[in-house]
């Protein structure tokens, strides 16, 4: 007997729809968003489950490491897919959502999702830290500037170094403004440090990985960028191409085609945006700041010349991302021309 299980996930109870082959309802059922609930229910059936469905997220991760470690055949969904087949339906419920993912998975109909080692969310963990803490660094420097503005203080351009001396000057004999702008210092202080923390972290992660050094290899990548990319990746071998990294990630355009009417979009940005944007960010630098030949920046430049430096920087993260991916593979460093070692020319 087939049995297929959607699970649709949530943060206490998480809404369970088993099916079997020809589509009828066996169980409709909530459990506890726990592995040792889930795997509790699914021991309770009359027979083994076919096929457990979970819609990829962070809880969605840790629920099927445990399944999948019990020896439960499990799979995350991609949450596009899953989002866009179920939005035909007219009501929208937890039960509902459940239903619907066990039909696409007696069907067929989904596109499966990596789960990420226990090593690379450690490394995305960080990341993420790291640049929540300077976004709102950056939210508590702007709301100092917006207060001051307010009357009439102009903070102006100013080093990191000299932006509290600035403030404390302006402030000066005004005790209401001393009081507020002291306490935002102070927070930034503190929020400065917790950063310096974490980009040490960060660096000495990126020094032992071998990885990730040899990503460092191409220019423009910094550790920031290959330590995001890598943890994106996880594990070079689940695509079977390297052209596959580029559409993964979102940086191929759109396509409409209807009858007559064909028309291509920009780019999808489907799939991981932080690393979308280190690549952006990576092949910026590569284009205009990096001062060594390269076949890359050579291509890149020449599309610049006939599309723009913004359409060229987005054609240069897509070729970088494929470009990683097999210096990953083969385990060699980036390849500044065609043939390794030539001459640039004059």
């Amino acid at each position: 007997m087939e049995l297929y299980i959607g699970i649709d996930v949530s943060l206490e109870l998480s809404s369970v729809c088993v099916m079997d082959r020809s589509g009828a309802i066996l169980r409709e059922m909530k459990v506890a968003s726990e592995p040792d609930a889930l795997l509790a229910f699914c021991n309770s059936l009359d027979a083994p489950p076919t096929l457990v469905g979970l819609e990829a997220g962070p809880l969605s991760q840790w629920l099927y490491a445990g399944l999948k470690d019990a020896g439960v055949a499990a799979v995350l969904m991609e949450t596009r897919h899953v989002k866009g087949a179920l939005a035909a339906m007219p009501v929208k419920t937890d039960r509902r959502d459940a239903e619907g993912m066990a039909h696409l998975l007696r069907m067929g109909w989904f596109r499966p999702v990596h789960c990420k080692s226990a090593s690379s969310q450690e490394a995305r963990a960080l990341l993420a830290s790291r640049k929540l803490l300077v976004s709102k660094a950056v939210d508590i420097e702007l709301g100092i500037r917006g207060v001051l503005r307010g009357f009439g203080m102009k903070i102006g351009k100013v080093s990191k170094g000299r932006f509290a001396d600035r403030v404390r000057e302006l402030a000066a004999g005004n005790p209401v403004l001393e009081q507020a702008s002291e306490a935002m210092l102070q927070a930034l202080s503190a929020l400065r440090d917790q950063i310096a923390g974490l980009h040490r972290r960060v660096l000495a992660t990126v020094r032992a990985d071998e990885v990730c050094a040899l990503l460092m290899s191409a220019p423009g990548v910094g550790p920031i960028t290959a330590l995001t990319y890598k943890s994106a990746i996880d594990d070079p071998t689940r695509f079977s191409s390297s052209k596959q990294v580029g559409p993964h990630f979102g940086l191929t355009p759109k396509k409409h085609q209807s009858g007559e009417k064909d028309v291509d979009g920009s780019i999808t940005r489907a799939g991981d945006a932080s690393v979308r944007a280190v690549l952006y960010e990576a092949a910026s630098v590569l284009l205009t700041r990096t001062q060594s030949f390269s076949t890359l920046k050579s291509w890149g430049l020449r599309v610049a010349q006939r599309r723009g430096l913004k359409r060229a920087t987005v054609a240069v993260a897509r070729k970088l991302a494929v470009v990683l991916h097999r210096m990953w593979v083969e385990g060699e460093p980036f390849r500044f021309t065609e043939k390794q070692g030539a001459a640039a020319p004059a």
